[in-house]
């Protein structure tokens, strides 16, 4: 008699043994919470926006304080942006990749703003730099101004912002390793050769998503702001502090206008982030594809 082979079975595929009728609950509520209080919201902002006609619209934004508030929001975005940039890659790089006495205090510094409301970020700021702040006198006497100027408003836009690169890029750096690093190094690669042709190439799509993430907090940080600004219209008002003030006058429409600017910012975030992880996805999907014996290109191209 021949011996009777097993039958291989199937492996069982991952996933939720309820009933459908609980996964398909499931989804109808994510999908109720998304349409009441993300959907619905932001289509009666720009519903209210153009409620008087796209003239009315046009002529909220062109108005000289609305004007002046984009220019503001736009600068120190610009400046907060790249200097947290850099900050951002080398924290990340000094936290994933070397083992240092008071690493674990970088670390909880780096977190620092995630647990200070940003209002008490400005009054720090207001009691350093203010008129009666440690170098408040020192500042008047040399004319010098930050607080209620735009100084103050890019320092305390750097303070709330500054985790958000860090943060994207240590997890991800600490699971890619130096390996690459130190093979690109023994090939003959310099530093910045190592950095330019395989460090970054690992971490463009994390660096892109920290940028994007930071420019947006940039933009549409209001507490830290309206500590530090006074306020003072056409000079100091950034896009939030302008929608308040239009909001608190009643110009509803004129408000939700300028609104919608910070709406639209945060429709092309999303869309830029969704694009972003698509990207790396395909890209790991096409580098688990490699056969293994081919060596990373990353290496060989820092030497070259």
């Amino acid at each position: 008699m021949s011996a009777s082979i097993p039958k291989k079975t199937a492996p069982s595929r991952a996933g939720t043994t309820e009933a459908p009728w609980v996964r398909y609950t499931l989804i109808t509520i994510a999908l109720v919470f998304v349409l009441l209080f993300l959907v619905l919201p932001l289509a009666a902002v720009f519903t209210e926006a153009l409620r008087k006609g796209f003239d009315a619209y046009w002529a909220a934004l062109k108005e000289p304080d609305a004007w002046s508030a984009i220019q503001l929001t736009l600068i120190a975005a610009a400046i907060a942006v790249p200097l947290n940039l850099v900050f951002g890659v080398s924290a990340a790089w000094a936290i994933a990749k070397y083992e240092f006495r008071g690493k674990s205090f970088l670390t909880t510094l780096v977190d620092l703003p995630f647990s200070v409301s940003p209002v008490v970020a400005g009054l720090m700021y207001v009691l350093v730099f203010g008129a009666q702040g440690w170098f408040g006198p020192w500042l008047a006497a040399n004319d010098i101004k930050i607080i209620f100027a735009v100084p103050g408003i890019v320092l305390a836009t750097v303070f709330v912002t500054f985790p958000f690169i860090a943060r994207e890029l240590i997890p991800l750096m600490q699971a890619q390793g130096s390996d690459e690093e130190q093979a690109a190094i023994v090939l003959g690669a310099t530093g910045w050769q190592t950095f330019w042709h395989v460090t970054l190439p690992n971490i463009k799509w994390g660096l892109l998503y920290g940028v994007i993430l930071t420019n947006a907090r940039a933009m549409g940080e209001f507490g830290a702001v309206s500590v530090v600004s006074g306020h003072i219209r056409g000079q100091t008002n950034t896009l939030p502090l302008h929608v308040e003030i239009l909001y608190n006058e009643y110009q509803s429409v004129a408000a939700f206008a300028v609104a919608s600017l910070l709406a639209l910012l945060a429709l092309m975030t999303l869309l830029i982030k969704s694009v972003a992880e698509w990207r790396a996805g395909q890209e790991e999907k096409a580098a688990a594809d490699l056969p293994p014996e081919r060596p990373p290109a990353a290496i060989t191209a820092g030497v070259t």
